[in-house]
């Protein structure tokens, strides 16, 4: 048995967030929601980049060479690099590849894989991580940036992400 069914609405959510991006302009991508923060392109570029570096990097999913990320340990991530902005079509092109590799995670894993254990540096640190504290991260992380993106939308007058609306 999948652990698929425990995380049942997390498709939607991704659909949600690519349907916004994916009708948004170049200009629109471009909206801050202040000078210091990264424009909105950048934050999805890091949702979806943070993706892969969980899944692959941390616990060795196969997947990252299919998105934009192949190396998810180089610290030059797409948010990095502010003079070169994203397209809506880029966008959405990498949230869809790094999605398969969540979605792929979702089919294999069992329950009883949630409780392994892996361990990780950050810097000196050495943390353990389990499968469910990692899709809970991702899950969580996945959202908070679509409240954060919402709300900047919502500023400027445009489309929000409404995660939980009905299909």
């Amino acid at each position: 048995m999948s652990i698929r069914r425990f995380y049942d609405r997390w498709p939607q959510y991704n659909r949600r967030l690519t349907e916004v991006i994916g009708a948004m302009t170049d200009e629109q991508l471009a909206i801050r929601p202040s000078p210091e923060l990264w424009p909105i392109w950048a934050t999805v570029g890091h949702t979806a980049g943070v993706r892969v570096y969980w899944l692959c990097s941390v616990l060795g999913e196969p997947g990252a060479e299919t998105t934009p990320w192949p190396d998810p340990t180089d610290d030059n991530g797409w948010e990095d690099d502010l003079d070169h902005p994203r397209t809506a079509a880029e966008l959405v092109t990498a949230l869809d590849m790094t999605w398969a590799v969540v979605d792929g995670c979702l089919d294999r894993w069992t329950p009883e894989m949630l409780d392994e254990e892996f361990e990780r540096f950050f810097g000196e640190h050495r943390q353990i991580h389990s499968r469910a504290s990692i899709l809970q991260r991702l899950l969580t992380h996945d959202a908070y940036h679509c409240g954060e993106l919402s709300q900047t939308l919502g500023i400027h007058g445009l489309p929000q992400i409404d995660l939980w609306r009905a299909d």
